[in-house]
């Protein structure tokens, strides 16, 4: 794809690693990264210094999405529409994101919708325009895969940027849960908690983890867990899926 569109993102591959803690864990491996790390502008703009992020995930109505990840297929792709609020108005982001996993390493295309775009999508399953390859792509795929909106993950991200600029990116979700949906606000929303006593402590870096990193995690025992979210978020709604073997 050429990405030309000033409201497109690309993130180019990188690695991400997952590990789950608990509290008190928490707090220990959040002062041990004070002296190399600081919060990230989205975090400290925030009154409780974390912000909300809430994704609408796609899957067809067989889930292939979420059986190619408990199968470990390798060349997985996430179809998502993102937000930072929980309510619709003038103000609120929206972002429609392709999500292409590769073993560890990742990469994301994104692209910013207007409200009017989100809720003719909605309408009318097709993008308005379709200039912009993200949403052509997104669309492509839906059609392809009888796509529909499946899960509504939500969570509050914690998130940190190095001290020293480099490519190192920690962030930490609290409250992770999700609900059936079909929109990314739906009205009422019970969420159901998918660990409810367990924080998830992400890394991300496009080449290898700096020395200081590697000896965080080693010495406070953070074990790597696979942790997608739509794939607990799935589970959390439709423990149906759950196959026993």
């Amino acid at each position: 794809m050429i990405f030309k569109n000033k409201t497109t993102q690309v993130v180019p591959w990188r690695f991400e690693y997952k590990y789950r803690m608990d509290i008190w864990k928490y707090h220990q491996v959040k002062n041990n990264l004070v002296p190399f790390m600081e919060m990230d502008d989205y975090t400290r703009r925030t009154g409780n210094h974390r912000y909300l992020v809430r994704s609408l995930y796609y899957d067809n109505d067989q889930f292939q999405a979420y059986y190619e990840k408990i199968e470990g297929n390798f060349g997985r792709i996430k179809c998502r529409i993102r937000t930072y609020s929980d309510r619709l108005d003038s103000s609120s982001i929206l972002k429609v994101e392709l999500k292409n996993r590769w073993g560890e390493s990742i990469e994301k295309y994104s692209t910013l919708i207007s409200e009017e775009a989100y809720h003719y999508f909605r309408d009318n399953r097709h993008w308005p325009g379709q200039e912009n390859p993200v949403l052509q792509e997104f669309e492509r795929i839906y059609y392809l895969r009888a796509m529909r909106p499946k899960v509504l993950v939500q969570y509050y991200r914690e998130g940190y940027k190095t001290r020293n600029h480099d490519d190192v990116r920690v962030t930490i979700d609290h409250d992770v849960r999700s609900c059936m949906a079909d929109n990314l606000f739906p009205a009422p929303a019970i969420f159901k908690a998918h660990h409810p006593h367990s924080l998830v402590l992400e890394i991300k870096c496009r080449r290898k983890q700096p020395t200081w990193l590697s000896q965080l995690v080693r010495r406070h025992g953070l074990k790597y867990i696979a942790n997608s979210k739509y794939t607990q978020g799935i589970e959390a709604v439709r423990p149906d899926l759950i196959s026993p073997y």
